[in-house]
């Protein structure tokens, strides 16, 4: 797959998530198979004010390439202004536009999936951002505003037609939010309208997932977010499913202690000790969900964990308790 003139190797992208895509998420996902990271999302107004928490947002590294920028916003002047600050302050291969999230801090704006409700504005603002980038413009959407507006196959050749290069779709409507199921077959034939590449999204919580979205969808790629969370493994079952129709077992605890500790040093040495580890309490959990004892770790980094050390001394106590 190819989005502009930059190659994808695999046939998974690692999806934008608030609070977990982060540098240090992305380089820890890479070796498992991802083919591109998306950043957390950016907001151009956050660039115009020179907030600093949004600058954080711009890191990247050379093992964490291919990577895009996901922007947001609601005016194209205010695009056109953080695209020439990207382009200028930022290491990146690829803008990503954000057109579905469904939050509405960011919707009652007019920003993210609130575009949707307005496809010929959205086609103006759209064409402006394509023609400000020197690098690759993709984009992520939803089926529609809500049930009775699904208007997908309006949105993605109006979104080709103004320069983007890839389009996402994420199979829910913006009322959806993450409730209720993915519908894959609402976007059965969207590929036989795009000539760029089409990624399918939502609920790729597995294998099969996988497989069951692009045997339906014909999409080039799936999008994996919430799915890969303390589960990055599924990144490399996914490519071998959908490259010869097996895949390796799920890893065990052991195993999945050794990915929990190198995800938490390396966020710990991006946020520094104090915000890295009280980031790794909500983050780490993930890694043993589904496990026997799952709810008495997540308790137990909850309420007992106030440094690096704490953080290292119980997953190697897990690690102990499973004989090695």
């Amino acid at each position: 797959m190819k989005i502009g003139d930059i190659e994808i190797k695999g046939h998974v992208v690692l999806g934008p998530m608030a609070g977990v895509t982060t540098l240090a998420y992305r380089e820890f996902m890479k070796p498992f198979g991802v083919g591109l990271s998306y950043s957390e999302m950016i907001s151009d107004c956050g660039i115009d004010y020179g907030n600093a928490k949004t600058m954080e947002y711009f890191k990247t590294s050379k093992e964490d390439r291919p990577v895009g920028l996901q922007l947001f916003g609601f005016q194209a002047e205010n695009a056109i202004k953080a695209i020439a600050y990207l382009e200028s302050h930022a290491d990146y291969d690829i803008l990503d536009i954000n057109l579905g999230c469904p939050v509405y801090k960011v919707v009652k704006t007019g920003a993210g999936s609130a575009w949707l409700k307005h496809p010929d504005a959205l086609y103006s603002y759209m064409q402006t951002v394509c023609a400000a980038s020197h690098k690759p413009v993709t984009a992520k959407i939803r089926l529609g505003w809500d049930e009775n507006s699904i208007n997908v196959f309006e949105v993605a050749p109006l979104l080709e037609k103004a320069g983007v290069k890839a389009i996402t779709v994420h199979c829910r409507t913006s009322k959806q939010g993450y409730t209720g199921k993915a519908d894959y077959e609402a976007i059965k034939n969207l590929k036989n309208k795009l000539t760029v590449p089409l990624i399918v999204s939502g609920d790729i919580f597995t294998p099969e997932d996988a497989k069951k979205a692009v045997e339906i969808t014909k999409a080039d790629a799936v999008m994996v977010a919430r799915g890969g969370l303390g589960n990055p493994f599924l990144v490399t079952q996914i490519n071998q499913i959908l490259e010869t129709g097996n895949y390796d077992p799920h890893p065990d605890v052991t195993t999945q202690v050794n990915y929990a500790e190198d995800f938490a040093k390396r966020l710990i040495a991006l946020k520094g000790p104090y915000i890295g580890v009280r980031e790794c309490r909500g983050l780490i959990p993930h890694f043993f969900s589904g496990f026997p004892g799952y709810k008495k770790i997540r308790a137990e980094i909850a309420m007992n964990i106030e440094n690096e050390s704490d953080l290292m001394a119980l997953l190697e106590g897990i690690k102990k308790r499973q004989g090695c």
